[in-house]
């Protein structure tokens, strides 16, 4: 893939030009200089000669040209980064809890061992027991190309990194050591790479995190063995390297102009982090180094907006049942808890990938600000917008004209469009169909549904293209779009929505909206495609399923503590019955409301109200909605009371959940009575729903299938959405400078002149 960032010379090293963002330099290159140190080696600009006072930001600086990968970021410790005591504490108590057991076929739970031997030098392990062997799985899995590989080669770096060390407890055996170089310059980093005929490579390339992990692991290898022939490409590890420094940069640069395109994901935010962590950690490169963090920043500042008592309350872009019935179980739970520790909740994983590594950083520190973004008690609504708005029911014509220049018939682009989910696009349909044939990819494990897509269609793109534009309400369900998210947050409770987003058309696994009082007593709805599976296994769940995803999105809109949902899908089983033969969802829509969780639960007519820690949630359905009782045959995790709250009758429905706390509403009895005062009034017609409702908080409210929010005889914007605003700060649509501040820090990225500061 060609490299804007690269044309733009995102950093300028050969020239000495290097612009960097909060240069620091310490004895011990970086890795734990003092703050003191740190603040007389950065300055804003040129010494003052006039007598001014002297300034304690810490801020960007033209680069000397000695600037090295350890000292392109502030030394942690510095101003405006996380205060290291405190940082240095969570290390070490996450790396007691992660070394329990002995995890010795896990790269991360070994990883986590060899860490803290190199804290504490008397901590004794049996590192005698990591093995060639004791890796077998793990190699077996990297060996045959199966998906996900890439997430143990990334972790394997981390083990290569920490397992070299000069004591008998950091220094594995040469055979580990040399069966995990063999693995890193035999594997296939790029789907467009040469593929032996007898082969097939399992490895899901295309998806947002998938792309800037193998991206990473391809430089890292290569800057590891620069010498050394990759045996799929015949590139040396110096060539696969300059191959790789482009699209990384790239991929930073697209997060800062277009935010995150798996929007608020609980599980692959983490993903996207582990891999530029590690960059950060270990590229010897500045430019690369200084690319990870500003990229890190913005992984943090999204999880700090929309954390609440270690939830991670927000609408999702990606995400399954096994993350979003519990915040302890999402996979950012345990870095939120490293960075922010705002929950009282222990960790929950030995071998969290994200904690874990971030336990064994030197380089990077997130921003103070960040940290006070997470923990900041005043009641706060962040409105962002993140992706790329394309219109998917635009004109079948021959030629569509791409957003940001990303022609659709250019091969090269093909993994922009599907780290979207843009498989069923049918302006990429020429283009995927031609890429499918040439790399061997119908064959492949997750290519099953396309296969049959273009089965359906005589492998003809013409015909593909028709009918993925007539469907595309039922079989784009991968596709990810612009996403405007909502949250509103007090200390007490919290309620987060994506707004107007693919209205009636199916979602794989997106998560709509969340009302959240703590880790556990949350509530969402969602439109069920499949029915609950009869299974042991709680976390078995279809994408879409039953949890996972929506059969049909919604029309959502909200304004503070207020939020409508109108489900009315855009298809049945009258649009196509092969479709609805393969598609059938359910007639219903439920709510997930986990009655253990709550401190009381109470229904008054149509309405079901919860309370918690003077935390409260208020959930109407204009289709009448009643408890199921928990199935025998599914298991129900530690629930005693049934949790899933069915509206039956249709899949069409009106939800209108309201938050409120005791601190601003009184007691439970009053907020009760607010609530159930003014009953909703819903007019269905033949072409949709139209609300009415007065909040007790937010006034009149008024939304339908069509047309625009009012709240209190206002019209609220339900799109069109900043990058990011709320009470620190607004970052517009697409500006390439990022600056938040409150009354103790600030923070400020800048993609065009490659500069992080804080202070």
């Amino acid at each position: 893939m060609t490299s804007a960032y690269g044309r733009r010379q995102f950093l300028k090293v050969s020239t000495g030009a290097l612009a960097v963002g909060v240069v620091a330099c310490s004895d011990d290159g970086g890795g734990g200089g003092s703050a003191d140190t740190a603040a007389e080696s950065s300055s804003t600009t040129a010494p003052d000669t006039t007598g001014a006072a002297e300034s304690t930001t810490t801020t960007t600086t033209a680069a000397p040209l000695e600037v090295t990968a350890a000292t392109v970021l502030a030394a942690p410790g510095s101003p405006g980064l996380m205060d290291e005591a405190i940082y240095q504490q969570r290390a070490d108590a996450y790396l007691r809890f992660a070394t329990a057991a002995p995890h010795v076929g896990s790269p991360v739970g070994v990883a986590g061992h060899l860490a803290r031997a190199s804290r504490e030098p008397d901590y004794a392990w049996a590192i005698d027991d990591i093995t060639v062997a004791s890796f077998a799985d793990t190699f077996a899995k990297i060996d045959e190309w199966r998906d996900t590989r890439d997430f143990d080669l990334m972790y394997l770096h981390w083990v290569l990194a920490l397992g070299q060390g000069d004591t008998d407890s950091t220094r594995l055996s040469p055979d580990v050591i040399e069966a995990i170089h063999q693995r890193i310059v035999a594997n296939r980093y790029r789907y467009d790479d040469p593929l032996p005929d007898e082969r097939l490579d399992n490895l899901w390339f295309w998806s947002e995190n998938h792309i800037i992990i193998n991206k990473v692991i391809e430089y890292l290898g290569g800057q590891r063995y620069p010498d050394d022939t990759f045996s799929v490409t015949g590139l040396t590890g110096a060539e696969h390297m300059a191959r790789a420094k482009p699209d990384i940069l790239e991929w930073v640069r697209e997060r800062g102009q277009l935010g995150f395109f798996e929007w608020h994901s609980n599980v692959y935010m983490l993903k996207n982090i582990t891999p530029l962590h590690l960059l950060a950690e270990q590229a010897d490169d500045p430019e690369l180094v200084l690319a990870a963090a500003m990229a890190l920043d913005l992984c943090v500042l999204d999880m700090a907006a929309h954390t609440q008592a270690g939830c991670y309350t927000a609408p999702r872009g990606r995400t399954y049942k096994k993350d979003k019935l519990s915040s302890l179980d999402e996979d950012t739970f345990g870095s939120a808890k490293f960075l922010f520790d705002d929950t009282t909740a222990d960790y929950q994983s030995e071998t969290d990938g994200g904690a874990t590594f971030l336990a064994v950083g030197t380089r990077y520190r997130p921003p103070q600000l960040l940290v006070d973004i997470a923990i900041d008690d005043q009641e706060s609504v962040v409105r962002e917008r993140h992706g790329v708005f394309l219109d998917t029911n635009a004109p079948l014509e021959d030629a569509p004209v791409a957003p940001y220049g990303k022609d659709f018939a250019d091969p090269a682009n093909l993994p922009f469009w599907w780290s979207l989910g843009g498989l069923g696009l049918w302006q990429m349909a020429r283009t995927g169909l031609a890429q499918a044939t040439e790399h061997k990819l119908w064959d492949t494990e997750l290519f099953a549904q396309v296969k049959l897509i273009a089965a359906i269609n005589n492998n003809d793109p013409e015909l593909v293209r028709a009918w993925l534009h007539q469907f595309d309400a039922i079989v784009n369900f991968g596709f990810l779009g612009e996403a405007n998210t909502y949250a509103y947050r007090h200390r007490k409770v919290s309620l987060a929505s994506v707004l107007d987003h693919r209205f009636g058309e199916m979602r794989d696994q997106v998560h709509i909206w969340q009302a959240a009082i703590d880790e556990h007593a949350m509530v969402f709805t969602t439109h069920p495609l499949t029915p609950p599976k009869v299974t042991e296994d709680w976390n078995d769940d279809e994408s879409p399923g039953y949890w996972t995803g929506e059969a049909s999105m919604p029309r959502s809109a909200q304004y503070r503590r207020t939020a409508v949902h109108i489900y009315q899908p855009a298809w049945d089983e009258s649009t196509d019955a092969t479709l609805w033969s393969v598609f059938p969802y359910r007639q219903f829509t439920h709510a997930f409301v986990p009655q253990d969780r709550f401190d009381e639960v109470r229904q008054v007519g149509n309405w079901t109200i919860v309370t918690k820690d003077g935390g409260y949630i208020a959930l109407w359905s204009w289709r009448t909605a009643t408890f199921k009782a928990n199935d025998p045959g599914v298991p129900a995790r530690t629930f005693t009371k049934p949790y899933d709250l069915i509206a039956d009758g249709g899949p069409d429905n009106v939800w209108i959940v309201e938050v409120g706390n005791d601190e601003d509403d009184g007691d439970f009895e009053t907020f009760v009575a607010a609530i159930t005062a003014n009953e909703p009034v819903v007019d269905r017609t033949a072409d949709g729903f139209g609300v009415a409702w007065t909040s007790p908080s937010s006034g009149a409210v008024e939304f339908s299938t069509t047309g625009p929010f009012m709240v209190d005889g206002a019209e609220q914007p339900i799109g069109d959405h900043p990058r990011h605003e709320g009470p620190w700060g607004t970052i517009e649509h697409e500006s390439m400078v990022h600056e938040l501040t409150n009354d103790a820090n600030s923070w400020a990225l800048d993609f065009d002149a490659a500069t992080r500061s804080v202070s």
